[in-house]
């Protein structure tokens, strides 16, 4: 008989090779032996793939009488797995473990897995196209917040909690495990002391190593391998607010205008460039930027931030770049990114947006210092949810199913305004080709038909007909002027339309990873859960990880309130001022036509 189980949740497969689950629904298993955690089988719906073990239960034919042998001939070689006692996990002597027996703690931290790990590298790389080429002077260091061994690579050196390596202490999460310092194998199973030998299950590590979550460091941390020294000023705050839970305001808050683009060379003009000219409000002096500046910040935030949507940077361009039309647009798009920054509690407090900000742009010494600090940043990956402090007390807690039903939601809110924001673009963007060109040559082609009749009445010489005539001409420049002002209006009022859409397209790009490392988290709390309920894991270590969970849900449903709230607040601003343009054009019109209409009261 072929081997079954039944769904205990649903799943929904999010990578290639996995297959969605369905609650109560009875799946065909091709082996009972899991793989890191999962198994492979087929669903009701034919579908062949991988799910998580703890999302099933193996359906067992009761074994009150023995079956004939002939009922087994279907299982594999080895038979059920069964769960030794705890005396096995005890070895009596002080041999060698045997060849096959895992020794997860005496291999290089690369050799643990059976798949290749990279170190976080983040999820963006700053683009180094032809727009602004990198100076060897200005980045003459690399990226060092990667190299492996240090806080800020994704998996960290496994050391014992408080250890000053580094001049700090280290929290470390690591802190439950026993490890043996002679034969370099598990001396303990991941319990608190006095817990004896009942934990015989851990909580599995994702399959797919190159997934958001475990490249985000979001399972490393759920998983408590977390370790890194937390200051008092890098602490984030989430708390509960009227809707919900919220970033914490920050007390300070600022604005920055971006104003001035000018062309600058330098090596005696052989390099020309564009500068902005930068000016925060709370410290009134000015700093200048160049695009590779802003590339850089925003390669350095999306990689310590990644439950937080870091708004996307106008595209590069690589011909053109010093036409008026393109550094018009491209200041445009830097001023509402500057604008989302800096209305962001998290992102604008962040110590590598305010030294961009504040550095003088002639101290190329204080700018490396700064840039160097901000790369060799600890409280990147799975250290950055340390750094994350929630409400506790009593009604501070968050309740699983609420939490991934609130998620679900603004899952599919992110996947229909996507949609929407996407035809409302197609559709602006083709209405202001048809003013800039077809309606302006259809009423040029009015006021022309016009002129053609006014020049052929003024070969009627009477005196009485000349007022008429000058009527009509009138009234052909009129429409000539009034295709002026369609083929000049997408730049009051489609073009702002089109460059918030733009923006938002880039917010809502991010959030399918930031709901992912989410759903990661919620993932590794149900199967804790499973653990503990077949007797096979402490209470309390299922609590860890799920209080570690809550502390991603606290900030990914904090972000989403944020988003909401800036959405709200930006479209309505954008609205009325749309509506306000598309009001003082039809005024304009309708001044040109009511002034060639008088021109035909003193005929």
């Amino acid at each position: 008989m072929a081997l079954r189980a039944r769904a205990l949740y649903d799943f929904r497969s999010e990578n290639p090779g996995e297959i969605s689950l369905q609650e109560h629904e009875v799946l065909s298993l091709c082996s009972e032996q899991d793989i890191e955690g999962w198994l492979e089988g087929v669903n009701s719906r034919g579908d062949r793939g991988l799910f998580p073990a703890s999302y099933v239960q193996v359906i067992r034919t009761p074994a009150a009488e023995p079956s004939p042998p002939a009922l087994y001939a279907n299982l594999p070689a080895g038979g059920f797995r069964l769960l030794p006692p705890p005396a096995a996990f005890k070895p009596t002597t002080q041999q060698a473990p045997p060849a096959a027996a895992p020794e997860p703690f005496s291999l290089p931290p690369a050799a643990r897995y059976p798949f290749p790990l990279a170190p976080y590298d983040g999820s963006y790389q700053p683009s180094q196209g032809s727009d602004d080429d990198w100076d060897d002077d200005w980045d003459e260091s690399s990226m060092v917040a990667n190299e492996p061994g240090t806080l800020g690579s994704f998996y960290p050196d496994y050391e014992v909690a408080g250890s000053r390596a580094s001049g700090h202490y280290h929290l470390s999460t690591w802190s439950e495990l026993s490890l043996s310092s002679h034969g370099g194998h598990l001396a303990g199973h991941m319990h608190l002391p006095g817990s004896g030998a009942k934990s015989l299950a851990t909580v599995s590590r994702n399959l797919n190593r190159f997934s958001t979550f475990v490249k985000s460091g979001g399972e490393a941390f759920v998983l408590g391998e977390a370790s890194g020294f937390v200051k008092d000023g890098d602490k984030l705050c989430v708390v509960l607010g009227p809707q919900g839970p919220e970033w914490q305001e920050n007390p300070y808050p600022f604005q920055c205008s971006i104003e001035d683009p000018t062309k600058q060379t330098k090596f005696k003009g052989m390099k020309s460039y564009i500068a902005y000219k930068l000016v925060p409000s709370h410290t009134g002096q000015q700093v200048h930027r160049r695009y590779k500046h802003f590339d850089w910040l925003y390669g350095r935030l999306a990689e310590k931030f990644p439950v937080i949507s870091v708004p996307h940077l106008p595209e590069k361009q690589a011909t053109g770049r010093f036409e008026e039309d393109f550094i018009s647009k491209r200041r445009k798009g830097l001023a509402w990114w500057m604008d989302h920054m800096c209305s962001h509690p998290v992102l604008a407090q962040c110590d590598a947006f305010q030294h961009f900000l504040t550095c003088p742009s002639t101290d190329e010494k204080a700018w490396k210092q700064g840039k160097r600090k901000a790369e060799k940043d600890e409280m990147v990956g799975a250290n950055f949810f340390l750094t994350i402090s929630v409400p506790t007390g009593p009604g501070a807690g968050l309740d699983l199913q609420e939490v991934e039903s609130q998620v679900d939601g603004f899952k599919a809110f992110t996947k229909k305004m996507d949609e929407s924001a996407l035809q409302l673009n197609h559709t602006a963007n083709e209405f202001a080709r048809k003013q800039v060109t077809g309606f302006k040559k259809e009423y040029q082609k009015v006021g022309h038909s016009f002129k053609c009749l006014s020049q052929a009445f003024e070969l009627d010489q009477q005196a009485f007909s000349a007022g008429f005539n000058q009527a009509i001409a009138f009234t052909a420049e009129a429409y000539d002027a009034i295709g002026d002002l369609f083929a000049d209006q997408p730049r009051q009022d489609l073009d702002a339309v089109m460059d918030l859409l733009a923006l938002y397209q880039g917010h809502l790009a991010n959030f399918p990873d930031i709901i992912h490392v989410q759903k990661g988290a919620l993932t590794k709390v149900k199967e804790s859960k499973r653990h503990v309920e077949e007797g096979k894991m402490e209470l309390q270590k299922a609590e860890g990880i799920q209080e570690r969970c809550n502390i991603i849900s606290f900030a990914t449903l904090a972000e989403i309130n944020h988003f909401h709230k800036i959405r709200v607040r930006d479209f309505k601003s954008q609205m009325q001022h749309f509506l306000q343009q598309q009001i003082l054009f039809f005024q304009k019109v309708t001044q040109k036509l009511e002034e060639a209409l008088h021109k035909y009261d003193s005929v």
